[in-house]
């Protein structure tokens, strides 16, 4: 089985070659028929050359002179049925917005795109790959409000307090089974939402969470601070204004260190019963498709980036959001 060092070592190999011509770094570094889930409106592509000309090219042109600034960086075996050894990492991909992209008006400033993104290698090949990438939160640096309100703050988000997040060099393979374990009891702990719900949130969130958590939530829903602000700025409105939830389980669960994450494709399936994000009630189940990253301290969790692609969970109601761009530049 390929170590987790060399898989680390070929995706930053990877990362360095994508700066210089991310065609060539396609082929170099991933399988021909190599799987990339992205963020609407590119979701899923087969073909990594596309990937490049579709998606890293524009974006290159757009956050020019772009730099990746990571914030976590990790490895784990999947013991999922997926398998495999993947990368994760998630930070911002940094530049200066000087032309616009996916019809988002440039600003001539400094702007940075939140991601996470999973891959798995085999060999000396990346395979498999999820990336998220929180436009809204591009939008909303250019000046652009899709959503009518949002319950969080909306920042510029940082990584972890500890600093720790970046795991170049091989850890303690303790502690990755120590993260993995908090976030399995959490993942388990909420399946059974009937049960969940007839605990009540300020019962079951500690039993997961330490009190001085900090959810990091996409643009649209926003961040949020401490057990009982998370009740009531994201926890409390997600449920009581979407029904009908599903889970639908996760490709790959990974740990390392005090850090771990998952995504899934998609991982809930839900109908908006009213409210939810200032949106109204519809009769349509519709697909999240979510990264989560977490930070464990202690036996509990204590940080958690969340990537939702909303653009696509809100396309499925009807409501193509990047449609509204230009009018919204008008």
């Amino acid at each position: 089985m390929l170590d987790l060092q060399s898989a680390k070592n070929l995706v930053r190999a990877y990362f360095e070659a994508l700066n210089d011509e991310p065609v060539a770094a396609a082929k170099r570094y991933f399988a021909p028929d190599a799987i990339w889930r992205g963020y609407h409106p590119f979701h899923e592509i087969h073909d990594p050359v596309e990937v490049a000309e579709r998606f890293w090219k524009p974006l290159q042109s757009g956050l020019r002179r772009m730099q990746r600034r990571l914030d976590i960086f990790m490895a784990g075996d999947n013991h999922l049925e997926a398998g495999g050894v993947w990368v994760a990492s998630m930070g911002h991909l940094m530049g200066l917005f000087d032309a616009s992209w996916l019809n988002i008006p440039h600003t001539n400033k400094i702007a940075m795109l939140r991601y996470a993104e999973f891959h798995r290698v085999e060999g000396d090949k990346i395979t498999d790959t999820a990336m998220f990438f929180d436009i809204p939160h591009l939008m909303a640096q250019a000046g652009l409000k899709l959503f009518p309100s949002q319950t969080g703050a909306q920042l510029v988000q940082p990584g972890p307090m500890t600093h720790t997040g970046v795991m170049f060099d091989t850890q303690d393979s303790e502690e990755g089974r120590k993260t993995l374990a908090a976030i399995e009891f959490m993942i388990e702990d909420i399946r059974d939402w009937k049960g969940r719900e007839e605990l009540g949130l300020e019962e079951e969130l500690p039993r997961s969470w330490n009190d001085d958590m900090i959810w990091w939530g996409p643009t649209g829903i926003g961040a949020t601070y401490t057990i009982e602000r998370y009740i009531k700025q994201h926890s409390g409105p997600f449920r009581d204004g979407l029904a009908d939830r599903a889970f639908n389980g996760h490709i790959a669960r990974i740990a390392e260190g005090e850090f771990g994450g998952f995504f899934g494709w998609p991982n809930l399936t839900l109908r908006p019963s009213g409210g939810f994000m200032g949106m109204p009630a519809t009769d349509k189940l519709s697909d999240m498709r979510v990264i989560d990253m977490y930070r464990r301290s202690g036996d509990k969790l204590t940080e958690n980036w969340i990537f939702i692609d909303l653009l696509h969970f809100w396309n499925q109601q009807g409501v193509d959001l990047l449609s509204r761009v230009p009018h919204m530049r008008s």
